[in-house]
């Protein structure tokens, strides 16, 4: 039996399955942004931490405003690859909004953080904040190490909220490692293999 197609339904099920599959590994990413971030947010956190802790610099925090430079660069390289791509399925849109949703939200966190004045409770949010556009890129992406680096984030934001200020940038770079940079060369080593 065939549709008005002129497909039966066994090849109409095997078109739509070879789409969802040409979706998601089109959109599985190279883990080029996962490690661009991963590694900038790294030396970010791991500079602050040092020059806080051993007393190195009074503004350590400035550090931070290399995030500025890294959000132009992936401006540019997302237009770049906007431009090369030509349809945008519905995955690449709600994979964007919950990007720009973590975007806005530590934006917000940041803010209010600000206003209050006290920051000791600044990284165990961005910690909880991580873990929400991870753990959901892993279930878009149906890939298990970015859902663990997720449920990471959310453990050590507990943990960060237990322990002294003082430390919390160390659990970010442990989160960073967890649910970025060993995610990212993952994505990475099979976005090559499968784009062989």
């Amino acid at each position: 039996m065939q549709d008005n197609t002129g497909f039966s339904p066994q090849e109409s099920l095997r078109l739509i399955d070879s789409m969802i599959k040409e979706a998601r590994n089109k959109y599985s990413e190279n883990g080029h942004l996962y490690l661009f971030w991963g590694w900038v947010i790294l030396f970010c956190s791991a500079a602050n931490f040092v020059l806080a802790y051993f007393n190195l610099y009074d503004k350590p925090y400035q550090v931070w405003w290399l995030t500025a430079a890294a959000g132009v660069y992936q401006f540019f390289y997302i237009l770049k690859h906007k431009t090369n791509r030509a349809t945008k399925s519905y995955t690449d849109l709600l994979y964007g909004y919950i990007w720009l949703t973590f975007g806005v939200l530590l934006i917000i966190a940041i803010i209010i953080t600000s206003i209050k004045g006290n920051w000791d409770f600044l990284y165990p949010q961005i910690l909880a904040l991580y873990g929400m556009p991870v753990f959901l890129s892993g279930i878009i992406l149906r890939f298990i190490p970015l859902k663990a680096g997720g449920i990471v984030c959310w453990l050590l934001a507990i943990v960060a909220s237990l322990i002294s200020a003082q430390y919390h940038l160390l659990l970010l770079v442990i989160a960073i490692i967890v649910a970025w940079l060993i995610p990212g060369y993952m994505l990475q080593a099979k976005y090559k293999k499968e784009n062989k």
